[in-house]
């Protein structure tokens, strides 16, 4: 997968000038668009690697914390959710509420409110905009909980925010089964993320 990082000036102007929204809904439908310190940032979607591990991750953790089906419930668990974090426009490829602190998911197009936790699902092209760019944002919003998951490297990274630092909780590979904050009510199975299960 190809990561774009388009640039907003013209040759005959040097000056960089920031990603506008506007900006942002001009990128075709086919690519995923974000804003970083006032770059647009385009991406090709995500490779069946990728998507078995999202629909995996999604399946294990929305009936039990979203509908409380053999788990707790009391989360809104979203896939690809575009979150506004300021001037920033980020698109994790999971984000989840607790209820408690919203209590219904907002009609608009976007999220506006730092979600309780994000998942970043890997890939050779943009694992360092996940970890290096985007992590220190989420934690400027206070987001408490982060997974980093490596479909090629078959890997889930935990992490707590901590003052402001994230503090890895653990690093998880292969067939473990694992429980994870902060759904570590229920245990799940790394290999279905992996699709050999």
């Amino acid at each position: 997968m190809l990561l774009i990082v388009v640039p907003l000036c013209s040759m005959a102007d040097p000056a960089r000038r920031n990603a506008t929204y506007d900006d942002l809904l001009r990128v075709p439908d086919e690519l995923v668009a974000e804003i970083v310190g006032g770059e647009l940032i385009t991406s090709p979607r995500p490779g069946a690697a990728h998507g078995v591990a999202a629909s995996a991750t999604g399946g294990s953790l929305v009936p039990p914390f979203q509908f409380g089906e053999g788990g707790p419930g009391g989360w809104w668990i979203l896939p690809e959710p575009e979150l506004h974090v300021g001037d920033d426009v980020l698109v994790s490829d999971f984000a989840g509420w607790r209820r408690e602190r919203m209590p219904s998911v907002p009609s608009g197009p976007y999220m506006s409110q730092a979600p309780n936790w994000v998942c970043e699902i890997l890939s050779p092209s943009t694992a360092r905009l996940d970890r290096v760019r985007k992590l220190p944002i989420y934690a400027n919003w206070k987001v408490s909980h982060a997974w980093l998951i490596d479909p090629e490297a078959r890997t889930l990274e935990v992490f707590r925010l901590e003052t402001r630092h994230w503090l890895l909780l653990g690093a998880h590979a292969d067939a473990s089964r694992v429980r994870a904050e902060p759904f570590d009510e229920v245990e799940i199975d790394l290999f279905r993320l992996w699709g050999e299960k």
